[in-house]
């Protein structure tokens, strides 16, 4: 048997991480949002600088030349926008050395389940593909493709993380009374999770339409981009409804349970609430011509909700006399 206190040490470093790869969900979204994906055009280094410089003044008088026969040509250095990278990168990598250690700490299951500690491996293994494909995404002058399957990548992360954690804590969530758990639960917590990640992917579909208006059309103002949007943004915009009365229903047949357990009932709310704020970002993305802001918040929330969803399925996987 694992030792208890190292069970919850455990717990606690895993879920830290979790917290800290949603922040750079985050911090990539203000990246993509503020047009900052260029703001330091080479990797790992920022203009040739393991730090980057506060003032063009610093750098050599022909970086321009230097970049532009590298492929990027128009390099122009603004501070704002490479500090900005340049956080989302500090961020990265206080992340990467957080993965490490929550693999080197899922040790104590060697003996009791192995499946963690190789399941962590593959999380730093992962992490790391994901820091290489962060270079690829510099390196191809930010090809809409390559930054979606960047996303897409640390959805899939973070949800191997959240399966990691919550079977270490196994027999915690074996408490949870799952008695109520019918298999029609089940079928739409999955169909679920599979319109979430349906959104997403045409989430990111929109996002690339989006990026090639802005570069077509950048003289038109925002509030003008939605005459040319593409099908999907409609459908992707209606779909939000769908997704919404879903997780209500799910949330319902939660919430109706005599005495349930606190932490599915938190998870309910969180999911609810986390869907609402999405659906308000997505809105203001719609009617109030894009503001920046709005970009990271959606696109954090839509990996949130799928977090959320992900740790209920888990936690009635592993919950007592379940149904499915």
């Amino acid at each position: 048997m694992t030792d208890t206190l190292a069970a919850a040490r455990f717990r606690r470093l895993g879920s830290l991480t979790i917290f800290a790869v949603y922040l750079v969900i985050l911090a990539g979204g203000i990246v993509r949002a503020s047009g900052a994906g260029m703001g330091c055009p080479d990797w790992p280094t920022c203009f040739g600088l393991w730090v980057p410089p506060l003032h063009e003044a610093e750098l050599p008088a022909n970086y321009h030349e230097v970049y532009a026969a590298r492929g990027y040509e128009n390099t122009l250095f603004n501070p704002l926008k490479t500090w900005t990278e340049y956080s989302n990168r500090l961020i990265g990598a206080s992340t990467g050395l957080l993965v490490l250690l929550t693999a080197w700490a899922s040790r104590i299951y060697l003996k009791s389940d192995k499946g963690i500690f190789y399941l962590s491996l593959s999380v730093a293994a992962l992490v790391g593909f994901q820091g290489w494909l962060g270079s690829a995404v510099v390196a191809s002058n930010l090809k809409p493709l390559m930054i979606t399957m960047h996303m897409l990548l640390a959805l899939f992360i973070v949800a191997l993380l959240i399966y990691v954690i919550a079977r270490s804590q196994k027999p915690l969530l074996a408490t949870l009374d799952g008695s109520w758990i019918s298999a029609r639960f089940g079928l739409v917590l999955k169909i679920a999770m599979l319109m979430t990640l349906l959104q997403v992917g045409m989430g990111t579909q929109v996002r690339e339409a989006v990026d090639f208006i802005a570069h077509q059309d950048s003289q038109i103002e925002r509030q003008y981009w939605r005459e040319s949007f593409p099908i999907i943004f409609y459908i992707h915009r209606s779909f939000s409804s769908l997704i919404l009365f879903t997780n209500l229903w799910l949330a319902w047949q939660i919430f109706r349970q005599p005495g349930q357990h606190r932490l599915l009932t938190r998870m309910a709310y969180s999911l609810i609430g986390l869907i609402v704020i999405a659906i308000l970002a997505g809105v203001s993305l719609d009617r109030l011509g894009f503001p920046a802001i709005a970009q990271p918040i959606h696109l954090l929330m839509a990996n949130l909700i799928f977090g959320a969803q992900f740790f209920i399925y888990i936690s009635c996987q592993y919950s007592s006399r379940k149904s499915f």
